[in-house]
């Protein structure tokens, strides 16, 4: 099976792409994008999962025991900081495009602990240096309040590198390391551009480097997964993690470790 999974036409219900455990082959992270015209709504109830709704462009309300008018507004991934709602396990939710409007739905097992909140992730980090040079803004980290959804967006200039050097998190292994699924949501900018993503293990028994799309998601089960820009492209990713525990704790292939020991 293709790590690879691409967007296609909206449904009747607006969505575009959808990852779920089953056609996976994994145990906890779900993904799913909606596009809705301007009025139109989508209504859903993840049961079992916590939610974070991600507005990537466009403005909302949302409907979820509260209501949250004119959330988002950002023209693009690449506009600014998200908007997102978090929703704990069972919640009856309602999305309403207050205009044309991309949301990102991202899941992962919960037994309906927390609270509803709206989430604003003003922070911008910067990592690495040179052309490994990224700009990074936590959604849910593992220090937010949530039951398993670790949710971040990261904008890579052209020409960059990104989760780089290549790096895993697929050991349950605390404290060395945590097993960790893992989604990556792909928007370039422009659209008509492409990146490339490397998955592969130690053993090699994954190994699967693919060229990504604007609109494109990468599936990481286990093993390393960087990733790279051509010059001209901008490259945005949404990554959604879950595993069992709820811990960021990753380890460089060691071949490639010396180049953030410089």
């Amino acid at each position: 099976m293709s790590l690879l999974v691409r967007s296609h036409a909206a449904d009747a219900d607006g969505t575009v792409l959808e990852v779920t455990p089953e056609s996976a082959g994994w145990e906890y992270v779900g993904f799913r994008v909606v596009r809705l015209a301007t009025g139109k709504g989508y209504s859903h109830r993840e049961a079992g999962r916590e939610a974070c709704l991600v507005v990537l462009s466009g403005t909302v309300t949302v409907e979820a025991g509260e209501r949250f008018e004119g959330l988002g507004g950002r023209k693009s991934v690449f506009e600014g900081a998200a908007t997102s709602v978090y929703l704990p396990a069972d919640t009856d939710y309602t999305i309403t495009a207050s205009s044309d409007a991309e949301v990102a739905i991202c899941t992962a097992p919960g037994t309906g602990k927390g609270r509803v909140r709206v989430i604003r992730s003003d922070k911008v980090e910067i990592r690495g240096k040179g052309s490994n040079t990224r700009h990074v803004r936590n959604i849910l980290s593992d220090t937010d309040e949530a039951e398993s959804l670790l949710v971040v967006e990261v904008i890579t200039p052209g020409g960059n590198w990104s989760s780089y050097p290549p790096h895993k998190h697929d050991r349950d292994a605390y404290p060395e390391e945590t097993f960790l699924e893992e989604t990556y949501y792909h928007r370039l900018s422009p659209p008509q551009g492409f990146a490339f993503q490397r998955v592969y293990t130690d053993e090699r028994d994954i190994d699967e480097t693919m060229a990504v799309e604007d609109g494109d998601v990468v599936m990481v089960p286990r093993g390393y997964h960087p990733v790279g820009a051509p010059h001209g492209y901008d490259l945005y990713y949404l990554n959604v993690m879950a595993g069992p525990r709820r811990n960021w704790v990753f380890r460089n292939d060691p071949a490639h470790d010396w180049i953030v020991r410089q």
